[in-house]
């Protein structure tokens, strides 16, 4: 079923549908977590319904955004959600593979890139009989070193990497990272609350820095 929501920032709006990979927090924090400046380009890989590019478009004064998308159906809606926040001409979506993320961006040529990845192992966990959810959720078409490939692949040297993930595969996130010469800079553990461990992070990694880690302060949310 489709349905409109409101974003709440800028009379910004998304078009969802229930039968497909629906947006979450997130991808609302991601959005909160990345930086960009004016003369920044920005690619969001794996952007789903774009939702992290136009929050963005609302937080940063980034002066173009991209998303790539595989799936098509999420594409269509990708495309719809520009159009109905008139935000033709500063955000562009992709339909594409990452892996062919060099037929659309030139090698290191982009300033900031994002990603809310598949966060499951292609054989870990319930896998979603639905193809369209279980692409977005499980790491059938794509997995974190090709996410990070990608985004190392198009980045500058100093352009800057956000990621969202699972808590429970940190160690594999900052491995590849490194593997990738993207260092991580800044690290927030999110919790449902206070008593409980983290179930996810975001992780911002620069290209070609030398190590220093800042742990942010936690953030609390019923995720």
């Amino acid at each position: 079923m489709q349905r409109c929501e409101d974003l709440g920032i800028a009379n910004l709006k998304i078009i969802q549908d229930s039968e497909l990979f629906c947006f979450g927090t997130d991808s609302v924090l991601l959005s909160d977590f990345a930086r960009a400046k004016s003369s920044d380009t920005v690619v969001d890989l794996c952007t789903g319904g774009a939702v992290i590019p136009i929050l963005m478009s609302a937080k940063t004064k980034a002066k173009k955004f991209y998303g790539m998308e595989l799936q098509k159906c999420s594409f269509e809606f990708a495309k719809k959600n520009v159009e109905i926040n008139s935000l033709d001409g500063r955000l562009e979506v992709i339909c594409d593979d990452i892996k062919n993320v060099l037929n659309h961006f030139p090698c290191g040529s982009i300033d900031v890139v994002t990603c809310n990845p598949p966060y499951m192992s292609a054989s870990a966990g319930f896998q979603n009989p639905h193809e369209p959810k279980a692409i977005a959720r499980h790491e059938i078409c794509t997995n974190l070193k090709g996410v990070i490939e990608a985004a190392d692949a198009i980045l500058k040297f100093g352009g800057h990497f956000y990621m969202v993930h699972r808590a429970d595969r940190l160690c594999d996130c900052l491995f590849e990272l490194r593997q990738h010469k993207l260092e991580p800079k800044r690290l927030a553990f999110i919790h449902p609350n206070p008593q409980k461990p983290p179930r996810l992070i975001m992780i911002e990694a620069m290209k070609g820095a030398e190590p220093n880690l800042k742990i942010e302060p936690p953030i609390y949310v019923n995720i």
